[in-house]
């Protein structure tokens, strides 16, 4: 049941990742499904309370559920703790584990520091649970994994500025045309360089890497047009979004 609780999870709140994941094998969905639960309940927990203390105790939460996982030993009850514990090794709940460090961020309203600091943040939460997850479903270099995920993070935070902004976030290091515009192409080197890659990625592994396939289409559009990434105009139109994920989900990732 823990399974098919995360299965509902994702369907919910993630409904891309849910696609993409329903395309993979069945046994890849019994990893997926609980990594991408995990990362919701996660990625939520900053924002379900104005006190700063709270969302670290409930950040915190997980972060000993790892540490149990990490042991080996007994972990708490909870589906998806459950579910996550019957497919992660230590190495994966140590990565799942900086992956909610950087979620820190998300609790306060100060900017990133630098360039490099923003970069960090990317690399550990789409980094890390791309990485892992692909790592779990087969043979394949972490390389090309990461810079593909380097690429679907911009794509995501660029989707999800107008949202941060609002609730009095800084994401951006550079809010200038330029800076956004010099962004996104480095976003899309990092996720060129993963394409001409992609015979390093099993085609076991390549589930892992569906789940990102709006990231080319946003970072071209922000690419062209940098002001986009405040109109709240780069959520897909239905049509748009179903074609592309047909496309890819046919051809592969690197489309």
């Amino acid at each position: 049941m823990s399974l098919a609780a995360c299965a509902a999870l994702v369907q919910r709140a993630d409904p891309e990742r849910f696609r993409a994941t329903m395309v993979a094998p069945v046994p890849a969905r019994r990893i997926l499904f609980p990594l991408y639960a995990f990362n919701i309940e996660v990625s939520r927990a900053p924002w379900v309370t104005e006190e700063p203390m709270i969302a670290e105790m409930r950040l915190q939460w997980w972060r000993d559920a790892l540490e149990e996982i990490k042991q080996g030993g007994p972990v708490r009850k909870h589906e998806v703790v459950d579910a996550v514990a019957a497919i992660l090794d230590a190495d994966g709940a140590a990565l799942l584990d900086s992956l909610i460090a950087a979620r820190r961020w998300d609790i306060y309203k100060d900017a990133f520091e630098d360039a490099a600091h923003l970069d960090d943040y990317i690399n550990a939460t789409s980094g890390h649970l791309m990485w892992t997850a692909a790592r779990l479903l087969g043979d394949t270099a972490e390389q090309t994994v990461r810079d593909f995920a380097y690429g679907v993070g911009i794509a995501n935070w660029f989707r999800a500025i107008p949202a941060l902004e609002e609730r009095g976030r800084k994401p951006l290091v550079d809010g200038s045309r330029e800076g956004v515009q010099e962004l996104a192409q480095k976003a899309q080197s990092n996720r060129a360089a993963a394409s001409a890659a992609r015979k390093t990625v099993s085609k076991a592994a390549s589930a892992a890497l569906i789940a990102g396939y709006n990231a080319k289409p946003t970072l071209a559009h922000v690419a062209k047009e940098p002001n986009a990434v405040v109109q709240a105009g780069l959520e897909p139109g239905p049509l748009q979004d179903r074609l592309r994920f047909m496309n890819v989900s046919l051809r592969g990732w690197w489309v």
